[in-house]
């Protein structure tokens, strides 16, 4: 295959404009593509094809329809990173708090509480590289007070990242009731739907902090959505496979969550307004389909 031509902002205005692309403002297009790169907005146009080998465009479709849903998802994934934050505080809290009650201070360092040896050793691992790059303030006056002694898990658990924590939190085993304990103060009955809610919400972290697109994307990773006798207001309609792979499901996962661990949060309120704000763009494309305002938990 041969390498792409390189294309001046002009060029890749005039290539998509040739494709059936209309510019309300060519200027502004220009500033755009200057700041924006040409194949991060395309994964917004992509869908809006009507030859996908010719890469010709669907009638009506403008530049500023792109900017719109790349705006749109933006948005988005600052709510969803607001989310995500919320759970991972308290999933710290709660780790540390139930496995310590139960197993003292360095439980995180013992490998009779892990169901693997290997994963053991490697979220260890990571713990302690974790901890030695940072410079919180408590991190830099356990180095400089104990030099030679490990920290608490409240220490080094309090600058592991959501991953690391996930990671150790499919780790424990199944039969300490700390584990459950865990589970419960997050509304769900088995520490297995933590676990399936924790991977897929690690995934989409992660594709939101590296500014990764959204909007239309079907989700490798996916929640377990029949949860068993759930504590709290959950879906109570059947899931459609759009539902599942796109978005839809692992907000509504994130929105259980953060239901509980923070009353009075405005990440509902905040996709809807996001909602209203673009209401041409087609929701249905991250998998909120009709009826989905219907739902109690969206209510």
């Amino acid at each position: 295959m041969a390498p792409k031509p390189f294309l001046t902002i002009a060029q890749q205005i005039q290539r998509l404009e040739d494709r059936g692309m209309s510019f309300q403002d060519k200027d502004l297009a220009s500033h755009f593509l200057q700041n924006i790169s040409y194949y991060r907005l395309k994964g917004y146009w992509w869908d809006l094809q009507a030859d996908f080998q010719n890469h010709t465009f669907q009638e009506g479709v403008s530049f500023e329809d792109v900017i719109d849903k790349y705006n749109f998802d933006r948005q988005l994934r600052l709510i969803i990173l607001d989310a995500i934050e919320r759970i991972e505080i308290a999933l710290r809290t709660k780790m540390i708090y139930f496995m310590w009650e139960d197993h003292g201070p360095f439980w995180y360092r013992e490998s009779q509480y892990f169901r693997r040896d290997n994963w053991f050793r490697s979220s260890l691992d990571k713990l302690e590289k974790e901890f030695s790059w940072s410079t919180e303030i408590f991190v830099v006056d356990h180095k400089n007070r104990f030099p030679n002694e490990h920290p608490e898990a409240m220490k080094i658990l309090e600058v592991a990242s959501m991953g690391t924590l996930s990671k150790i939190y499919k780790n424990i085993k199944t039969q300490l009731p700390a584990k459950s304990k865990i589970a419960n103060s997050m509304d769900l009955n088995l520490h297995t739907e933590l676990e399936s809610w924790l991977e897929a919400i690690v995934y989409v972290r992660n594709i939101a902090a590296h500014h990764s697109r959204l909007w239309s994307r079907d989700l490798v990773k996916r929640p377990i959505h029949e949860l068993r006798n759930p504590r709290s207001t959950w879906l109570s309609m059947p899931l459609q496979e759009v539902q599942q792979k796109r978005i839809f499901l692992s907000l509504t996962c994130m929105l259980y969550l953060c239901n509980r661990v923070t009353p009075g949060h405005q990440i509902k309120t905040k996709i809807k307004s996001l909602f209203a704000t673009y209401p041409d763009i087609p929701i249905y494309k991250i998998g909120f389909l009709e009826g989905w305002e219907e739902q109690e938990i969206w209510v």
